[in-house]
C-alpha cells in the first residue's frame, strides 16, 4: 500500500545552549512548535477579540463587556485556565495514573494537553473575571469563543508537525507513514504490526474543521447576522461545532494509545474524545435556546 512519508521537521523550531554561567550549565532551551501554536492562538485571538470589541455597534446596547485595553489582563487569566486545564485534564481523562506521583502531574514539558481540559480551564477563569469585574458572562464568553477555533487551528497544526494524535490506517491517496508509531509500539506492541502502514493525516481534518470551518461559521454569525446581540448565541455554536466536528474527526483518528475505545460494538468504537464532546453538544444546544429566548438590550431604532 503506497503512503505519502511523513514531512521530516524537527519538533523544535529553535534549541539554544547549553548555556555556562557562573560555573554552571543551563539548558538547552528550546522553543517547540506546539508552545509557539498556543502563544500564536493566544495573542491572535487576542487581535481579533479587540476588533470585536471595537464594533460597539454590534453589541448589546452599543456596549462591549470589557473596554480593548482590558484584554491583556484578561489573556493572562485565560492562559492560566487553559495551561493548567489542559493539563490536570490531561491527568484525570487520559492519565490517571499519574495522579500517584504529584510532580509528574505539572511535568508538561513530557507533553500531554487535554482540550476539554483547557476549555473548563478558561470557563473557570472567565467566570471569575467575569465575578471580579462584573461584566456580562454571556457577551465575555461569545467574545472568547469566537476567536477559540484560532487556537485550535495552530494547536492542530503542531500536532501534525510533532506526528502525534495519528489517525487510522488507511489506503486514501493522502495516507501518511508517522514514523512515531514505531516508538509507541515499543510500549505497545499491539502497534506493531502497523509500522509503515499509511494512516489518515487526522490532525490536518481537526485543524480544518475545528479550526477553519468553526471560525469562518462564527464570524459569520457575528457579522452578518448581528449574533453578539443575542447573548450565548456563539458560545452554543462554538459547543455544538466543536463538538460535532471532533465526534466526526475521531472516527479516523486513532484511539488514545493505552485506552482504546470506551464503548466497543464489534468492529465499531466510542472514542473518549467523542463520549466528552457529548456534554459540550449538550449544553450548547441549551445555551442556543436561551440565547433564542432572550430579548436583545438593543434599543429599538427611532422612526
Amino acid at each position: 500500500m503506497l503512503a505519502l512519508p511523513f514531512p521530516s521537521i524537527d519538533p523544535a523550531l529553535f534549541t539554544l545552549g547549553p548555556i555556562s554561567m557562573f560555573g554552571m550549565e543551563l539548558g538547552p532551551f528550546s522553543l517547540r512548535w506546539y508552545a509557539l501554536a498556543y502563544i500564536a492562538g493566544l495573542l491572535l485571538g487576542r487581535v481579533y477579540v479587540n476588533r470585536m470589541l471595537l464594533a460597539e455597534a454590534r453589541w448589546p446596547g452599543g456596549k462591549p463587556p470589557v473596554p480593548v485595553e482590558e484584554t491583556e489582563n484578561l489573556l493572562i487569566w485565560m492562559t492560566l485556565g487553559v495551561v493548567l486545564g489542559g493539563r490536570l485534564g490531561y491527568v484525570l481523562f487520559y492519565s490517571p495514573h499519574l495522579l500517584t506521583d504529584p510532580a509528574s502531574v505539572f511535568a508538561m514539558w513530557k507533553g500531554g494537553m487535554s482540550f476539554h481540559g483547557g476549555m473548563l480551564g478558561v470557563i473557570v477563569s472567565v467566570i471569575l473575571y467575569a465575578q471580579r469585574h462584573k461584566v456580562s458572562l454571556l457577551s465575555l464568553g461569545d467574545a472568547i469563543a469566537i476567536a477559540a477555533p484560532i487556537g485550535l487551528f495552530f494547536g492542530r497544526l503542531a500536532n501534525f508537525i510533532n506526528g502525534e494524535l495519528w489517525g487510522r490506517v488507511s489506503d486514501v491517496p493522502w495516507a501518511i507513514v508517522f514514523p512515531q508509531v514505531e516508538l509507541y509500539a515499543r510500549a505497545y506492541p499491539e502497534l506493531a504490526a502497523t509500522i509503515g502502514q499509511g494512516r489518515h493525516p487526522s490532525q490536518l481534518y481537526e485543524a480544518a474543521l475545528e479550526g477553519l470551518v468553526l471560525f469562518l461559521v462564527l464570524a459569520h454569525l457575528a457579522w452578518r447576522k448581528d449574533a453578539l446581540k443575542r447573548p450565548g448565541t456563539l458560545i452554543g455554536t462554538f459547543l455544538v461545532g466543536y463538538g460535532l466536528a471532533r465526534a466526526f474527526c475521531e472516527f479516523f483518528r486513532m484511539p488514545d494509545v493505552g485506552i482504546g475505545f470506551d464503548l466497543a460494538f464489534g468492529s465499531f468504537g466510542i472514542s473518549r474524545g467523542q463520549l466528552l464532546c457529548l456534554p459540550m453538544i449538550i449544553a450548547g444546544l441549551l445555551f442556543l435556546k436561551y440565547a433564542q429566548g432572550a430579548q436583545s438590550t438593543e434599543p429599538a431604532p427611532k422612526s
